[in-house]
Formats: structure tokens, sequence, C-alpha cells
């Protein structure tokens, strides 16, 4: 193990050999692990999102009106509605039903083209919810980022183990 290197050894007491960890290993390292980040930072920005006033008055009004009522302590009670749930949650059930899709696309056309795939799902999704008029707009954008998410994550997975035991 000098120099930074890794020594592995087969089995059966086969041959040996150094594998160097380099900078395009770190990287790619990096980026694999990053993956898993990309829900995190969408329950963040869609926590976020869901209590800004100006976001509550144009998509779900009932729930603001709810927001400013004085009796009403519990956020629960405030935060109480089906679309709201339904805008939350698309996401994740989109990139859930996603990922076994993406396994078999990766299987079948390799992770390149398969991360390109996420790519364009990630790409029109932000598009659909920068551009939101209503809350159909606004869910289906939600899904199609789901989908690339479904689709980013097993490959980056597959990825990081090809990585780490190659």
């Amino acid at each position: 193990m000098a120099g930074g290197g890794l020594s592995i050894t087969g089995r059966d007491g086969g041959t040996e050999f150094e594998a160097k960890i380099t900078p395009i290993l770190i990287i790619s390292c990096i980026m694999a692990a990053t993956g898993g980040l990309m829900f995190g930072y969408d329950i963040g920005v869609s926590g976020g999102v869901t209590s800004m006033d100006p976001f509550l008055q144009k998509f779900f009004p009932t729930v603001y009106k709810r927001t400013k009522e004085k009796g009403l302590d519990s956020n629960y009670c405030k935060y109480d509605n089906q679309g709201l749930q339904l805008f939350t949650s698309s996401l994740y059930l989109a990139g859930l039903t996603a990922t076994f899709f993406a396994s078999y696309t990766t299987r079948k056309l390799g992770r390149r083209l398969t991360m390109l795939i996420a790519g364009c799902f990630f790409t029109i999704g932000v598009v659909l919810n920068a551009a939101a008029q209503n809350l159909a707009m606004l869910i289906i954008g939600r899904i199609l980022l789901g989908c690339g998410v479904g689709f980013a994550n097993p490959v980056i997975n597959y990825s990081l183990i090809i990585l780490t035991f190659c």
C-alpha cells in the first residue's frame, strides 16, 4: 500500500496487482456519492417553497388562507391539503417507479445513454416547474423531475459499485 495505491489479491492466491488512486477516480467517486444528495436537496427545496406565501397564494390558496388564520396553531392542520401532498410526494413516487425502468434501460442501452435520458427528464421537468401556471403543470414537472432522479440514481450507484470493486 505504499504510495497511496491499493493491493488486491485473488481468493485462490492468484495474481496481485497495484491500483493507483488517481484524480479521475477521486472525482468519479465524488460525483457518484453526490447522486444521493438529489433527494435531500429536493426535500429542502420543496419544504422551503411550500412555506412561501407567494407560492401558496398562486397554487394553494386554501392552504394560504389557513396559514393566516389566528386559531390554528398546528402546522398539520394548516398544511393538510391533498394537492400539496401530491406536489410533495409526486417526485418520490415517480422516482420509485422510474427506477424499475432505469435498470432495464441501463442494461439494454448502457449507462451513458441512461444518464442522457435522465438529463432530458430533469431539463423538461425544470422548465415545466419554472413556467408553471397551474397545479397540473407543477405536478407534471415534479413527476418528470422524479423520473430524472429515478433514472439517474441506479446509474450513479452502479458506477460507484464498479469504481469500488474494479
